[in-house]
């Protein structure tokens, strides 16, 4: 079957969400594994569910061409085997209602629970949402700006059967900020790990040449398989790079307890490169 991974929009008049070029490369391995997911999960999990803790607006402009794409949201709800249920949480109310109305319009009769607000502020109602009878399994993508997603978040939601796609911003935010988030008055890694003393792991760490990015995936994943994931080795993150110096931004990391999920993100690395098309059999 022959699938596009990305979308093209035509402007409507409702808020948009603002990327860069580079961007479109995460769209493309979300978009690819969303569909892998729910056409290969279809006929062994009665209920399967997504949920989008950052949803945007459902549009995406990129900066430099004003070219609209369709976002993360838009791509799960267009796949050939579509979830059963859909949550989607945005905390800006202006995109929220522009992604209501759009969905309202190209998927009309989609179950769909929208959570207007911050995803760690409204971490209980997501939950909610997410059905917690037995048979139930869930594709969750995490795609904030930087690193604010808690620790704590991830852990209600892992309560259930949930596999995780996080956009890490190691480089974008991290490493540009680690004097900055090394303060102790500072308290945003501690939430984003869970841990409190991080900072002395991290002098430990960066006396060995450890760089701040990969001492925070390592940990990250660490603190991922004490709740029961498959860990994920810093080399299996996918790394992307900015279009203009090559110069390296965030790390995509799929998190799941089966294995058949890493055959799924082993097929979207592979064939996902820079093609808009992939051939697969449903």
């Amino acid at each position: 079957m022959r699938t596009k991974l990305l979308v093209i929009a035509q402007a409507d008049g409702l808020k948009t969400t603002s990327i860069r070029r580079w961007a479109l490369d995460k769209y493309r391995l979300v978009s690819l594994y969303s569909r892998l997911f729910s056409t290969g999960m279809k006929r062994k999990w009665p209920v399967r569910a997504y949920i989008d803790l950052y949803a945007g607006s459902g549009f995406s402009e990129i900066e430099e061409t004003n070219q609209l794409y369709w976002g993360s949201p838009l791509l799960a709800l267009g796949v050939p085997d579509p979830f059963d249920k859909y949550v989607l949480c945005e905390r800006d109310p202006v995109s929220l209602q522009a992604l209501r109305e759009r969905l309202t319009r190209f998927f009309p009769k989609a179950d769909v629970r929208f959570v207007s607000g911050d995803c760690d502020e409204r971490i209980e109602e997501i939950a909610t949402h997410i059905p917690s009878e037995q048979g139930v399994l869930s594709f969750c993508f995490a795609d904030p700006f930087d690193l604010s997603i808690k620790f704590s978040s991830v852990e209600r939601l892992a309560s259930r059967r949930v596999d995780f796609l996080f956009v890490l911003a190691l480089h974008m935010d991290a490493n540009r900020n680690v004097s900055h988030y090394a303060s102790p008055d500072n308290r945003k890694i501690d939430e984003f790990l869970g841990l409190s003393d991080w900072r002395e792991r991290w002098q430990e760490a960066e006396a060995r040449g450890v760089g701040f990015p990969r001492f925070l995936a390592e940990v990250f994943s660490n603190q991922m398989e004490d709740i029961g994931y498959l860990r994920v080795p810093f080399h299996k993150m996918k790394q992307v790079r900015s279009d203009v110096k090559n110069l390296p931004l965030y790390h995509l990391a799929l998190f799941s307890k089966h294995q058949r999920a890493f055959d799924f993100w082993d097929q979207v690395l592979k064939y996902s490169t820079d093609q808009t098309f992939f051939e697969y059999d449903t």
